[in-house]
Formats: structure tokens, sequence, C-alpha cells
């Protein structure tokens, strides 16, 4: 299991963490903000707000695990 989708991508069994083009979006409003102006430690504090939940199927059948259909239906993607 990781946090990055490409663990999945390449063979990984579950990858769930952060939406990746989420927080690129959030650093560059933050850095929009830093070069207006405000110091850097007077902004708050921001935490990720969307996950992705990515879940290889191949890799399940590879190692003979079967995957409950109701965490596949909350999988964001699935890897066949």
């Amino acid at each position: 299991m990781s946090d990055q989708a490409a663990f999945a991508e390449k063979g990984g069994l579950v990858a769930y963490g952060a939406d990746t083009r989420a927080l690129v979006r959030q650093l560059g409003i933050l850095v929009d903000k830093v070069l207006r102006g405000p110091k850097p430690g007077d902004l708050p504090v921001q935490e990720p707000t969307t996950f992705d939940l990515v879940i290889n199927a191949k890799a399940a059948k590879t190692m003979g695990l079967t995957i409950p259909p109701s965490v596949l239906l909350r999988a964001d993607r699935v890897i066949e």
C-alpha cells in the first residue's frame, strides 16, 4: 500500500492518498498569495481535502486476494 497512485499503476495493490492535482492547485494559490505580500508564516496551514483510492485488481488476483465489491465501488479507479 502507498499514498501515490503511481504505485498501484506500476503493480502495487492499493494506493490511497491526497489528490496530487488538487495539492498542486493549492500550492499555486499559496505561492500567488506569498508573491502578493503576506509572509508564509502568516498564512494558515491547509490540509488536503480530496483523496484518491486506486485499486489494482490485477495485482489482487495475482496474489489470490478478493477485493470486496463495496471497496471496489468506493475506489476512484480500479486497474483491471
